[in-house]
């Protein structure tokens, strides 16, 4: 599912970039932060749809940064235990099948796949059902990312 959320972050930024545009510097070092990371707490970042604060920098002793508190809006991705998903299926194997919805990555055990669905190994391995479609509900979930909020 996805929401439209505040969130706050403490952006540094060097004092090289202070100037007539500092704040077209934090919000696009902003964008390039935060935007695909991922947090367990909201989710996938998607974008970041606009600013709403920037509050006093704070001079950070010895090194010249200055750390700004920047309040910002942006839509994440966070699907739910029980949710509904449409996803692309990516890949197939007898274990299993990978999809992906959005930017979640999903794998579907053989042990979870109806019985009515069967494996055809080949050329291009794929599940068959009688009417072709494929339908599933998100059991559980977790959060795997280089990059966390």
């Amino acid at each position: 599912m996805f929401f439209h959320i505040v969130l706050e972050r403490n952006m540094q930024l060097h004092p090289r970039h202070f100037g007539p545009h500092l704040r077209d510097k934090l919000v696009s070092k902003l964008i390039k932060d935060v935007e695909g990371t991922c947090s367990g707490r909201h989710g996938f970042v998607v974008a970041i749809t606009g600013v709403e604060d920037i509050g006093k920098g704070l001079i950070r002793e010895g090194t010249g940064y200055v750390t700004f508190p920047v309040k910002y809006q942006c839509v994440v991705f966070r699907p739910f235990k029980g949710e509904i998903l449409e996803a692309f299926v990516t890949m197939v194997n007898k274990m299993g099948f990978f999809a992906e919805a959005g930017p979640v990555q999903i794998f579907v055990s053989n042990h979870l796949i109806p019985d009515d669905m069967e494996f055809q190994s080949g050329d291009v391995p794929n599940y068959t059902t009688s009417d072709g479609s494929v339908c599933f509900c998100l059991i559980s979930s977790s959060y795997e990312s280089l990059h966390h909020v």
